[in-house]
C-alpha cells in the first residue's frame, strides 16, 4: 500500500497521557491544538500511554477535524483490562493516572483485533491509519514476529487498518521484524540521533531496500539533547547519563554553539536527514513546547556544522546527506 503522507514533524501523544506528571484536559487539548495550528497532521498514540487516556484525549480533539486531513497511529500488543483498585494506587509505568487498568501482552490475532477495536472505541474515530506492534522485544520478540505480524498483515488486507509496522527502542529487533514481514513503516526510538546512530548499520539500509518508511522518535535521547547546554545531571535512556555519554553530548553542544546553532535544533533536524526517515515524532506537555519544536525545525543549520562534527569524530561522514 501507499503510506499516508506524514509530514516532516509528527505529534507524539505520550505526554497527553500524563507521562511523568498529570495535566488537565484543557492543557491537553490546547497542546494538541497547538500541534494542529503548527501544521502537524500526523498524531501517534498508544493504549500504553496513560492506559487509554492519551487515545481518549487525542480522539476527542481529532473528532473536530476533517477525517481526511490527518493521520493517526496507535499500537497493538498490549491489551488493557480493568482491575479493582480500592486503595487508589497510581500507575507504576510512568503515567500519572489511577491504576484501574492493567496492560497484558497478547500478540495473538484475537488480541490484535481486540486492541484495534478498543482503540477505535477510545478514540471515537472511524478508523486507525497505522497500527504498530508495540515493543515486542520487551515481551517476546519471536511470538511478536510469528503471531502478531501475520495478524497485522491480515487486518491490513481486510482494510481494517491502512498500514502496519513495529515500534521499538531496539534497532536489532526492528531489523528482524522488517526482514520477517511486509511492513509499511517502523517507529524507531532513540537509535538514530545526533548522539548515536546504530540503526544506520543494518536497519535503515534494509528499510530503504524493502521500501519501509521510518518514523523517528526519541531524538533527544531521554532529554540529553533537549537543551542548549547539557547539564551534569542529564539522563540517557531514562537513567543518569554515563560519563562518556555526557562528555559526547557536551562536545556536540559546544560544536553547535560555535556555529550559532542550538543543540536541540541540530538534533531535531539531523534526525530527519537519512533518506529512510519519513517523519520525526516529538512529544509535548504544553503548547509552548510545540512552538519551540516548530521553531527548531525551521532553524537554519549551516552545512559547515555537520562537517565540523565529522572532523571532530562526533559524526560519521557517511551520515552527512546532501
Amino acid at each position: 500500500m501507499t503510506l499516508p503522507e506524514l509530514g516532516r514533524l509528527g505529534f507524539g501523544a505520550a505526554g497527553v497521557g500524563n507521562l511523568y506528571r498529570a495535566m488537565s484536559d484543557d492543557v491537553a487539548t490546547a497542546t494538541v491544538a497547538a500541534g494542529w495550528d503548527a501544521g502537524i497532521r500526523y498524531f501517534d498514540t498508544a493504549p500504553h500511554y496513560g492506559i487509554g487516556l492519551s487515545e481518549r484525549r487525542l480522539g476527542e480533539f481529532l473528532a473536530t477535524k476533517p477525517r481526511e486531513e490527518f493521520v493517526i497511529s496507535t499500537k497493538v500488543g498490549r491489551v488493557l483490562e480493568p482491575v479493582a483498585n480500592p486503595s487508589g494506587a497510581r500507575d507504576a509505568e510512568g503515567f500519572d493516572v489511577p491504576a484501574d487498568v492493567v496492560r497484558r501482552w497478547d500478540p495473538s490475532e484475537a488480541g490484535i483485533r481486540r486492541s484495534i477495536e478498543d482503540s477505535l472505541e477510545r478514540t471515537g474515530l472511524d478508523r486507525i491509519d497505522i497500527a504498530y506492534l508495540h515493543d515486542p522485544d520487551v515481551y517476546d520478540l519471536e511470538a511478536g514476529i510469528r503471531q502478531a505480524l501475520p495478524a497485522l498483515e491480515k487486518l491490513r488486507s481486510e482494510g481494517l487498518i491502512k498500514a502496519i509496522g513495529v515500534g521499538a527502542n531496539s534497532a536489532d529487533a526492528l531489523r528482524d521484524c522488517v526482514a520477517a514481514a511486509d511492513l509499511d513503516v517502523i517507529m524507531l526510538a532513540g537509535r538514530y540521533t545526533l548522539l548515536e546512530q546504530p540503526a544506520a548499520e543494518d536497519l535503515l539500509p534494509l528499510c530503504l531496500k524493502r521500501n519501509v518508511a521510518v518514523a523517528n522518535c526519541g531524538v533527544y535521547n531521554s532529554g540529553l539533547l533537549a537543551r542548549t547546554a547539557v547539564p551534569d545531571d542529564a539522563h540517557y535512556n531514562y537513567a543518569p547519563a554515563p560519563a562518556e555519554i555526557l562528555a559526547r553530548a557536551k562536545a556536540l553542544a559546544a560544536c553547535c554553539d560555535e556555529f550559532g546553532v542550538e543543540l536541540p535544533a541540530a538534533a531535531l533536524q539531523f534526525a530527519l536527514t537519512h533518506p529512510a526517515v519519513a517523519t520525526v515524532v516529538v512529544g509535548a506537555s504544553n503548547p509552548g513546547q510545540i512552538a519551540q519544536t516548530a521553531a527548531r525545525m525551521a532553524a537554519e543549520i549551516p552545512a559547515e556544522l555537520w562537517l565540523a562534527l565529522v572532523s571532530r569524530g562526533l559524526l560519521d561522514e557517511r551520515l552527512v546527506h546532501a
